[in-house]
């Protein structure tokens, strides 16, 4: 089962390549991105667990990055910088990174950062039987794939990335379409509980996701059901 979802922002090629390696022989899922305009609207779409994000990339720096995501998100973030005497400026500003790091650097010191930021930041562990899988969009409930559309996907790996914590109607929106579309309160909740049906058929005697009043949903999996 994989230890967590990190996404790699790099515009070196051949080292984002290695560092995805050297994470998916960890056990972890690796997403690479090399433009910094991308980086907020992805992760304003899917969760990850852990962002490593080099200083100077290509469209926007590491740096106005991190401010803004620090405004919707407490992901840990790992800084990569090529210059060494970037460390002590970025150390001296409040850039909401979690951990720095100076190239060049050996791979498994920054699996090793990877893990320790984790252990730091209390990342949930994974829930039993309940799996889904980014790169191919699939979901296991108890080991069966669950036949759900991408809207249902996205629904469910936004509520896994943060068990039992309630998340609003709006957090969800920003989740469900890639296309950034306008829907309605009544569209989450149509969602909600078509997932809930797949999930419940899935696992009978699960509950799986709570709704609360005036906020939104909570996923609270027991991984008893089956």
């Amino acid at each position: 089962m994989s230890q967590g979802r990190i996404l790699v922002v790099e515009d070196e090629p051949k080292l984002a390549a290695l560092i995805g390696d050297y994470l998916r022989a960890a056990d972890f899922q690796a997403e690479t991105l090399a433009d910094g305009l991308r980086v907020i609207p992805l992760l304003r779409r899917q969760p990850h667990d852990l962002v490593i994000l080099d200083l100077m990339l290509p469209g926007r720096d590491g740096l106005d990055i991190c401010r803004e995501l620090r405004g919707f998100s407490r992901v840990p973030v790992i800084m990569v910088t090529a210059r060494v005497e970037e460390i002590d400026r970025l150390l001296g500003l409040e850039t909401g990174a979690d951990d720095y790091l100076c190239k060049p650097f050996s791979p498994r010191e920054l699996v090793a950062r990877v893990k320790a930021v984790l252990r730091r930041s209390g990342k949930p562990p994974p829930l039993p039987g309940l799996l889904t899988d980014p790169a191919s969009y699939r979901a296991y409930c108890n080991g069966i794939p669950l036949d759900l559309t991408p809207v249902e996907f996205r629904l469910l790996d936004a509520l896994l990335a943060r068990p039992g914590q309630a998340l609003t109607r709006e957090q969800l929106m920003n989740h469900l379409y890639e296309d950034h579309r306008i829907v309605t309160d009544r569209t989450v909740d149509s969602h909600v509980k078509n997932l809930r049906r797949k999930l419940q058929q899935a696992a009978p005697g699960e509950d799986p996701i709570r709704s609360i009043y005036g906020v939104g949903y909570c996923l609270e999996w027991r991984g008893t059901g089956g």
